[in-house]
């Protein structure tokens, strides 16, 4: 036997109805019978009808059994009626709220595949089933990328503990001795370490907006170029040719910040461009935004790798190839700097050997009043550049 206190809400809502609608019918009947046959023996006598004639307690008598049978029909009918009503919406709202109910179960209990239909029309819980949807698959996709995090981490930190162990057990044994190339080696590996580190803790700190901004009005080209005089010698001796072309203008930035996204574009593409390769950095303004470029004529990406190109820890097999100490995440914390200025970072290219182009667009000093970033909760950071990834 189902205790009341387990009882579903349907259940109960049909329960009280009933109650609610017994309590009217009784109610209905006692003042029916109360004031009905005073009323209407005052009504007679108003009539003319003697008090003393025969006909006087006839009539009285028809009146009452009248009144009781009609008003017993007319209750039992509205009852019946009323009792069907409440049960149809008592359905209607317990059929979703069981779902919804189901459904949240299955969340905590860590089934994030679940997802709740709010069958039966009712808007409140179609939005409320929809809201719990949005949530389950935010969560969905945030622990799909905390398992894929936890997976890169161990793959960038499998190699230089590697390389530790082996050369520390080396010298341990005596089959390599405690020389320059060895500590060279073994302080490479634990700054590539360091770096991982922090690259992770700036990258976290920026998607979870906790980076802080210190924003002002700046010249576009003086960020611009004073950005590009840091990578001359490293375009020149690879034979990069770069090429700006930045109209003047104000942006509304913090500046280190927004070094460190040009100069992880700038290395992104310089890493991608082949031998006589051109870089170019272009800006457009509109009334909104203000549009930065990064371009290349590199060897380019396919449509997966620009759904990738963001991830952390993605690395193309040529920056794989050709940069084993980077971290792969100078992208993503690019895209969350740019978001946290309130703009965005996209890329875009032709496909393979066409070249890419990775665009920060960024709002118009008139309308950067209020950033995600400009107010931030964490502790700011010295300048730091991260390479790029891709």
């Amino acid at each position: 036997m189902t205790r009341r206190g387990s009882w579903r809400i349907g259940t109960r809502l049909f329960v009280a109805q009933v109650i609610v609608l017994l309590a009217i019918s009784i109610s209905a009947g006692l003042v029916a019978s109360a004031i009905g046959p005073r009323l209407f023996h005052e009504h007679l006598i108003e009539a003319g009808e003697k008090e003393t004639s025969p006909q006087f307690s006839h009539i009285e008598a028809a009146f009452e059994s009248a009144n009781i049978i009609s008003l017993s029909i007319g209750l039992v009918i509205a009852l019946a009626a009323a009792l069907m009503i409440t049960w149809y919406l008592a359905r209607r709202f317990s059929t979703p709220l069981t779902d919804l109910t189901d459904t949240a179960t299955r969340l905590s209990s860590g089934d994030l595949s679940a997802r709740a239909t709010a069958a039966g029309g009712v808007p409140e819980f179609a939005l409320l089933a929809t809201s719990l949807n949005d949530m389950a698959e935010r969560l969905e996709n945030t622990e799909a990328t905390r398992r894929r995090l936890l997976s890169n981490l161990a793959h960038e930190m499998r190699t230089p503990v590697a390389t530790l162990n082996a050369y520390l057990e080396g010298v341990s044994d005596g089959v390599l001795t405690w020389d320059d190339d060895t500590r060279h080696v073994l302080e490479r590996q634990a700054e590539r370490l360091t770096r991982l580190a922090r690259d992770l803790d700036d990258v976290s700190r920026a998607e979870e907006g906790r980076v802080s901004l210190d924003l002002s009005v700046h010249s576009l080209q003086t960020l611009i170029e004073s950005s590009v005089s840091q990578f001359g010698p490293q375009f020149e001796s690879k034979s990069v040719q770069l090429s700006v072309q930045v109209s003047a203008g104000l942006v509304r930035v913090d500046p280190q910040r927004f070094a460190q996204i040009l100069a992880n574009l700038l290395n992104n593409a310089l890493r991608h461009t082949p031998r006589g390769g051109i870089v170019s950095i272009t800006a457009d303004r509109s009334a909104d935004d203000i549009s930065v470029a990064v371009s290349d004529n590199g060897e380019g990406m396919t449509s997966e790798e620009l759904g990738q190109a963001f991830e952390r820890f993605y690395r193309g097999s040529t920056a794989r190839a050709e940069d084993k100490n980077g971290s792969g995440i100078g992208l993503t914390i690019s895209r969350a700097l740019a978001e946290a200025h309130g703009g965005t970072l996209t890329a875009t290219s032709g496909g393979r050997g066409c070249g890419a182009t990775f665009t920060l667009s960024l709002p118009s000093p008139h309308t950067t009043s209020s950033l995600r970033g400009s107010e931030s909760l964490g502790t700011r950071h010295p300048h730091r550049t991260h390479g790029s990834t891709r």
